[in-house]
Order: structure tokens, then C-alpha cells, then sequence
């Protein structure tokens, strides 16, 4: 038992070296576009409400989506307000589910998987807002998609007048946010290395398995609690075999199904429209996955 204890601490060390420095790195991007940018790219979103551009405008949202530095409880509300001035429910959605997938702080995170799965990421999360934004206008064109009822401004907790100390609160209250899952995600991560023989993880996920997108996309349902605490398990499996598209695909359905999000959405979407929006979730994870291990 003193020996596994031993193996445990120089793996979860080792890994937490390694990842760390992107965590750092995430929450401090992160905090500086929440404080400094985000009232511009609120500002952008609120400009398309007049603009005329009709299926295009899905490309602007899904981008101001993947750079806000909500999560989907301070989205929803913004959604809201943009609803109340005009903007169409097409774009709303490309906002809504890019930015669900994906923020400033998550992406610097993903980096710690390499180049490669940060650009995967990046793009299928642009692409999936983009695509839910075509679906919503095309497929969806009978009434309202969203129900906002109840939904006000979300509080600003960036109050403080000097810059540099919001910046600073801002950075304690992301810490307390998501430190407490990362140091979770590493211990798992650690426990996996050691339990958890490489070709258990390779036969299961690894590109030879026609189906180890599908079960990638399954497992990211339940196992997905933090954006930072499951970047030490991918960067774990990505070593141990599992291939780039189950890891993409794992990434999508995640973040989409992590439960404090469905909650909103739920509530915001109505029964039938959430379960499209989990079908054209799982569809789109395996479909990514597929393409992602075709060609990369």
C-alpha cells in the first residue's frame, strides 16, 4: 500500500508539473478578458441585432461565443437581453452552443494537449455553434426556439473602480472556481497512470476501435465536471493511445451534457427542443471524431 501511495504522489507531481503552468496561464487570460474585453464583445453581439446578414451572421456569433468569458449561466442572460433587442433565435444558438464548448480560459487549458487537439477543439467548437445556428434557422423556422422568461442582466461582479484590483479578484474568484477540480482532475488523472494499463486505454479509444468515437462520446456525458479538471485525463489518454477524434469528440459531448448546463438549458429550450439538442450534440461529437481521426 506505502509503495502504490508512493506511485500515486510521483505520478500526480509529474503530471501537475506538466499541466499547471497552462492552468496559470488559462485563469490569467482568462480574468484579463472578462475584466478588460468583455463588455467589447458584448457590444459586438449587441451591434449584429440591426445587421443584415442573414445565414452569415451564425460566423460572428459562434466566434464572439467561443471568446466570451461566460459559462452558460451568466450566457443565458445575456442571450436574453440580445433576444429583447431583436436578434434572430439562428444566431442566439450559434452564440449559445460555441460558447457552452468553449471560452478564452478553456482554450489556453487545452493547449497542454498539443497543438494539434487545441486547434481540433477550437475549430469543432466554432463549427458546432455555426452548425446549431444553421439547424435553428433552417430546421427549426416554426416558432420560438428559446424561452427566456425570467432571465435578467447577470450581476457584474467586476465592480471594484480600480482595474488592476478587479483584475486581481477576478483572477481569486476563477482560482476558487476551478482549483479544487483541477487538483481532481490531476488525482484522477494519476490514479488512471497507475491502475490503468495503456493498452485498456488504446483498445478502447484508440483509432483501431471503429467505435471508440461513439464511446468516447458516451463517457464524456458522465465524466466531464470541469473544463480544468479533465484536461489532465485527456492529456493522460492521448498519451496512453486514445486517438485525436475520441478526444475531440469526448471535448464536445462533455462540456454540452455537463450537468449544471443542461439544467439551464432545459429550462431555456423546453422538453423537445432539449432532446434535439442532445441528438444534434451526439451526432455532431461522433461525426467530428470520425472526420478528426480520417484525416488527421
Amino acid at each position: 500500500m506505502e509503495r502504490e501511495f508512493v506511485y500515486f504522489c510521483r505520478h500526480f507531481r509529474m503530471l501537475f508539473l506538466d499541466i499547471a503552468p497552462f492552468w496559470a496561464l488559462g485563469i490569467f487570460i482568462g480574468s484579463a478578458i472578462s475584466v478588460f474585453a468583455k463588455e467589447r464583445i458584448y457590444g459586438l453581439l449587441s451591434g449584429m441585432s440591426g445587421a443584415r446578414l442573414g445565414a452569415l451572421g451564425v460566423i460572428p456569433a459562434s466566434l464572439l461565443g467561443v471568446a466570451s468569458p461566460l459559462c452558460m449561466y451568466g450566457t443565458i442572460p445575456i442571450a436574453a437581453s440580445l433576444s429583447k433587442k431583436g436578434m434572430s433565435d439562428d444566431w442566439l444558438a450559434a452564440f449559445m452552443m460555441s460558447s457552452v464548448l468553449l471560452n478564452p480560459q478553456l482554450m489556453i487549458y487545452s493547449a497542454a494537449l498539443g497543438n494539434t487537439a487545441l486547434a481540433v477543439r477550437t475549430i469543432s467548437a466554432f463549427l458546432c455553434g455555426a452548425a446549431a445556428g444553421l439547424c435553428v434557422r433552417y430546421l427549426c423556422s416554426g416558432g420560438t426556439i428559446f424561452r427566456f422568461d425570467g432571465f435578467e442582466e447577470p450581476e457584474n461582479r467586476d465592480t471594484a473602480t480600480n482595474m488592476a484590483a478587479r483584475f486581481i479578484k477576478n483572477i481569486l474568484r476563477n482560482i476558487r472556481a476551478t482549483g479544487l477540480w483541477f487538483l481532481a482532475g490531476v488525482a484522477l488523472a494519476a490514479l488512471f497512470m497507475r491502475l490503468i494499463p495503456s493498452a485498456a486505454i488504446a483498445e478502447l479509444f484508440g483509432a483501431d476501435n471503429r467505435f471508440g468515437v461513439v464511446m468516447a462520446a458516451t463517457v464524456g456525458v458522465p465524466l466531464y465536471f470541469c473544463g480544468g479538471g479533465t484536461i489532465p485525463l485527456l492529456a493522460e489518454w492521448l498519451q496512453r493511445g486514445m486517438s485525436l477524434g475520441a478526444a475531440a469528440a469526448f471535448m464536445i459531448t462533455g462540456p454540452a451534457t455537463k450537468v449544471t448546463n443542461l439544467g439551464a438549458l432545459k429550462i431555456v429550450l423546453g422538453a423537445k427542443n432539449f432532446c434535439l439538442y442532445l441528438l444534434f450534440v451526439m451526432l455532431f461529437a461522433a461525426l467530428t471524431g470520425l472526420i478528426t481521426d480520417l484525416f488527421i
